[in-house]
């Protein structure tokens, strides 16, 4: 697996440094107590190997994590902040959490007869997908190892934060432009059919400076690449500071056209640095050019 720490910087826009993309040379692997985002494939498949990550508080993976599965399974992630590891024998629901915080992730586990054909398939691919945030495809035969996939898009090599051989979540190359990109697809020597996302460009206007109690903020994305309206998910990170507004998370859709934008509503708490992610929600489709 590489050795870098690339930022998933629209999963979390933090009003600490109102930033996208700080670029790879300059960070540092993060602390493993800054661990806050578990990613783990939506789908396994039983006795399968499957990979998945942990972020910290601004996106990074993070190295030396313990996550823990609800059957008793530890695991840590190694130096790229991913984990290796078997999917349990048992088909069902099971969920995992980073040891010591709260936010259970779930992820179902498949029988093998239940699994997709081995053939390498992309069944499912969103429209419209971030340029900074990660987005997941569906399919088959795809390589439990998350580096054994090759994924590019639009010719460059995107990473693969977590996957399974029925399931990925992929990172777009950091020198991707907005706009249609063919995404393609390979697994041990097999690939699938090539296809179409449409890339769009989120950024954030919004007041960094510290939240007073009582004080009320907004927080406007905007939405470049599309005109059309697409929809939008805010969480709040740090709730003994602020409330969002309409409850956490909340969902709303852009005003599409050429000002494409979406607002959110902080109401302060206590006085202090507050911490939200806003991810476009991304609609899956059976994949196509």
């Amino acid at each position: 697996m590489p050795s870098r720490w690339p930022l998933v910087s629209s999963e979390l826009l933090s009003i600490l440094a109102v930033i996208f993309v700080l670029p790879v040379s300059a960070q540092q692997a993060p602390a493993a107590s800054a661990a806050r985002i578990l990613l783990l494939p939506r789908r396994i498949v039983s006795g399968e190997r499957a990979t998945l990550a942990v972020l910290d508080v601004n996106g990074r993976l993070t190295p030396g994590v313990g996550v823990n599965f609800s059957n008793g399974d530890r695991l840590t992630t190694d130096a790229t902040g991913r984990a290796l590891f078997v999917a349990p024998l048992n088909p069902g629901v099971i969920s995992a959490v980073i040891a010591g915080r709260p936010g259970r992730v779930y992820t179902t586990i498949l029988s093998p007869t239940e699994a997709p054909s081995p053939s390498l398939e992309v069944s499912s691919a969103p429209r419209i997908a971030s340029l900074s945030d990660r987005f997941e495809l569906s399919g088959s035969g795809f390589c439990g190892d998350a580096d054994a996939n090759g994924v590019t898009i639009g010719g460059h090599s995107a990473l693969v934060l977590a996957s399974s051989p029925i399931s990925l979540e992929v990172l777009p190359p950091s020198d991707l432009e907005s706009g249609a990109a063919s995404v393609e697809v390979g697994c041990a020597k097999r690939s699938a059919p090539a296809f179409s996302v449409k890339f769009v460009a989120l950024t954030l206007e919004a007041d960094s400076s510290p939240l007073a109690p009582g004080e009320r903020r907004a927080l406007t994305v905007r939405v470049q690449g599309t005109i059309g309206k697409v929809p939008l998910e805010a969480r709040n990170l740090a709730t003994e500071i602020a409330e969002l507004s309409g409850g956490n998370p909340v969902r709303i859709t852009s005003s599409g056209g050429a000002d494409n934008v979406a607002k959110f509503q902080i109401v302060g708490r206590q006085r202090g640095s507050f911490l939200v992610s806003i991810r476009l929600v991304s609609t899956q489709a059976t994949p196509r050019l």
